[in-house]
């Protein structure tokens, strides 16, 4: 996050199935204005194809994408 940037917005959709994290960050993002970041967590290991393809087809940006354990992080820059 560079200076001037918003904070992150946490969801934490963790011990959520398919397809409620992509839900669920759709509702979020909806709240959100242009150009935030939400950190979206989760563990369902279908997040991995879920969330990357939920971007691409809504036009939001996959800023950036890690593990930590069973924790599957994602930065969303809402568009």
């Amino acid at each position: 996050m560079t200076e001037g940037e918003p904070a992150d917005v946490l969801l934490d959709v963790s011990g959520h199935r398919c397809p409620l994290p992509a839900l669920k960050a759709r509702r979020r993002l909806a709240e959100l204005e242009p150009n935030a970041i939400l950190h979206l967590i989760a563990t369902d290991p279908m997040a991995r194809i879920d969330i990357p393809h939920f971007c691409t087809e809504q036009g939001h940006e996959l800023v950036a994408d890690w593990a930590e354990g069973h924790d599957l992080h994602f930065r969303i820059r809402r568009k």
